[in-house]
């Protein structure tokens, strides 16, 4: 029986950990949000926090985005060959790169580029102390670090998908004309007769949310590193691997919601 009892110890206090760690990550979530509809608002943190996601994201997002529509673009047509169905290409490619693959791809780099550096920053702050510094001249943490950050994720993921959207479509159309034999006004009819509004603007509302998750984790594991450079290390491994999962997990979640009519 020791066992068994043992196991279930485990799971009861695997459960309670989980359960603990979701209601933490809930009350950051909504301390960081209040903070951005209460005064003062630290523009200039916004400013640079919007700079470093999306501008600075958007080479590894364009080329990813790029070569993800070339691959697409080949891939399709394979498939399709088979049924003597290519001329279903660009549908597929547009309509699979505004929907998924946009903002799921944008979402997943950066989460490993700004997640892991939000991380990184925070937690670094935190074992030396420079958190609590801030508490003592005034500031809040929250308010300072964390909302900015937050907005600054939600605005700039949206920006970078319409990037992704455009470069995604625009590799599967080179590939479409320049290799597979596609007539590129044909090709172009296709693409816009399949693509509609409610494709593209399913994909911002996807980006909008990953892009709140991926500063959410990144926050919320450096805000509460502990352990000097160990802990770092592990809330920027955390924080990665958590955002990469919730964007996968929301990704379904929000499909269902935009699609199960």
């Amino acid at each position: 029986m020791t066992p068994v009892l043992d196991s279930l110890a485990a799971v009861g206090r695997a459960v309670i950990g989980a359960c603990r760690a979701t209601g933490a990550l809930a009350l950051f979530a909504l301390s960081g949000l209040s903070h951005l509809v209460r005064p003062p608002f630290y523009g200039r943190m916004f400013l640079r926090a919007l700079l470093d996601i999306g501008y600075f994201s958007l080479p590894v997002v364009a080329l990813t985005a790029l070569f993800t529509g070339m691959v697409l673009a080949l891939q399709s047509y394979t498939g399709f060959a088979r049924f003597s169905a290519e001329g279903a290409v660009a549908s597929v490619v547009v309509l699979s790169v505004t929907r998924e693959l946009g903002p799921v791809l944008a979402g997943l780099m950066v989460a490993g580029r700004v997640g892991a550096a939000m991380a990184a920053e925070l937690g670094t702050m935190r074992v030396t102390d420079q958190i609590d510094a801030l508490t003592t001249l005034s500031t809040n943490p929250m308010k300072y670090l964390v909302a900015p950050r937050l907005l600054a994720a939600t605005v700039a993921l949206p920006l970078l998908v319409v990037v992704a959207d455009i470069l995604g479509v625009l590799g599967g159309y080179i590939i479409g004309t320049l290799k597979l034999g596609f007539n590129a006004s044909e090709y172009l009819a296709h693409t816009m007769d399949f693509v509609q509004t409610q494709d593209v603007v399913s994909g911002l509302a996807k980006a909008a949310v990953f892009g709140f998750l991926i500063a959410l984790m990144g926050c919320f594991r450096g805000y509460n590193s502990r352990g000097g450079a160990q802990g770092v290390g592990a809330a920027t491994t955390a924080a990665v691997v958590s955002a990469s999962i919730l964007i996968l997990a929301f990704d379904y979640v929000l499909t269902e919601l935009f699609f199960s009519r």
